[in-house]
């Protein structure tokens, strides 16, 4: 069993903590949304990020266990966790200054036509997402940029692709200030 890749993946399980207070994003994310959202789901990811990995530690010293149910726990927690932790760097801005500048707009610009064509295939595609996701930005293998929606925390993914704007559209994120109105939170 390769105990130091566990140990590296243990060690990456710690809620991050915040690059700013729980009510810098007011009036647009309540502190009560955020402190739930961060302490409350987030460590949720990362506990559950934990058992999983103890589950795989078991099953690889033997013990009889559904391997497709621990990759998939794990799969679904861990990327919970690392969206979250993107997730809240990306949030730290104020709203007035939530616009791309400098190589980050010279890319979307390259790859969308304008910012507000990127904008209005980020705000669609977040809206459209079924049930709970996100809508994300991302930079594949060949610096292409993509818009996705992915379901839950693991799925309709491209491989390898880096993460650079994520939103999460799951109801925990916004329900508490915006209830069933995913649009005006998006």
């Amino acid at each position: 069993m390769n105990e130091e890749w566990m140990e590296r993946i243990e060690k990456s399980l710690k809620l991050p903590e915040l690059e700013y207070s729980y009510n810098a994003l007011e009036p647009v994310i309540s502190e009560k949304t955020m402190r739930l959202h961060h302490l409350k789901h987030h460590q949720a990811y990362v506990n559950k990020a934990k058992l999983a990995i103890e589950k795989l530690r078991a099953f690889r010293e033997g013990e009889k266990l559904n391997i497709r149910e621990i990759k998939r726990d794990f799969s679904f927690n861990y990327n919970g966790h690392i969206l979250h932790s993107i997730f809240w760097k990306i949030m730290r801005k104020p709203i007035e200054e939530n616009r791309a500048e400098g190589e980050m707009l010279e890319e979307i610009e390259k790859n969308f036509s304008s910012f507000e064509i990127f904008k209005k295939e980020f705000e669609e595609t977040a809206k459209a997402v079924e049930g709970v996701g996100w809508a994300l930005l991302v930079k594949d293998e060949f610096d292409n940029l993509h818009v996705q929606g992915i379901e839950k925390h693991n799925l309709m993914h491209i491989a390898n692709a880096k993460v650079l704007i994520a939103l999460d559209v799951w109801e925990h994120a916004y329900y508490l200030d915006y209830q069933n109105n995913r649009a005006v939170y998006v």
